[in-house]
């Protein structure tokens, strides 16, 4: 039985014009994220047998391959989830948000200067990434990260709560080569609700996340 599975879309494909065209959505979470689930579940096949075999010439290649394919599922997962066609605007106190609300001014200095740096990490990611917001729970605020492939540029421990995918193939068919307005148009649909579900349960496993006792 395959270890990762491809979680169903949590709306139709329609959901997020204007947006995100049906035609991106149905390409990008039925091919692309299906092939990230694929590869984590080959790479764990191969890992097995290097196990069997004790034959490890190709570790370091099956490690880049798990680490690229499983990112990729997590991150795609949160991103389906992180959307909304009722989404946008600013999270707001009186919408039940407002400890992630209070979060993002007490670490960013505003709503304002958090969107700005979250748009410009995620549209500058050089060739292929990701723009993030994380709880960081050494310092207990939030910070805004670009991965890159899936990997890079991670403060260890943290967790994503907000995604903003900037591979081409999130944009490309409907944007061209515009990914600025892409990420622009993305706060458009940002689901609140579920970036302040997700703030909130990285708060409360800080302590194991840093190994606490």
């Amino acid at each position: 039985m395959a270890t990762y599975t491809l979680p169903e879309l949590p709306y139709d494909y329609a959901a997020l014009e204007p947006v995100i065209n049906p035609q991106i959505i149905e390409l990008h979470h039925d091919k692309h994220h299906a092939a990230y689930v694929k590869g984590a579940n080959d790479t764990l096949e191969q890992l097995e047998e290097a196990r069997d075999k004790e034959a490890w010439g190709a570790v370091n290649g099956l490690q880049k391959s798990l680490a690229f394919h499983l990112s990729g599922h997590i991150l795609h997962s949160i991103y389906w989830h992180n959307m909304t066609g009722d989404g946008g605007g600013e999270p707001l106190a009186a919408d039940g948000v407002g400890d992630l609300a209070d979060a993002i001014t007490e670490s960013f200095g505003s709503f304002a200067g958090f969107k700005s740096q979250l748009t410009k990490a995620a549209a500058t990611t050089q060739g292929s990434g990701w723009g993030v917001l994380a709880y960081e729970p050494v310092s207990g605020k939030l910070i805004v990260e670009q991965v890159y492939d899936h990997q890079g540029n991670v403060g260890q421990g943290s967790v994503p709560v907000l995604v903003f995918d900037a591979w081409e193939h999130a944009f490309y068919l409907q944007y061209k080569n515009q990914k600025v307005d892409f990420i622009e148009a993305m706060w458009a649909v940002v689901n609140w609700q579920d970036v302040a579900k997700r703030y909130a349960a990285a708060k409360e496993r800080a302590d194991v996340l840093l190994l606490a006792p």
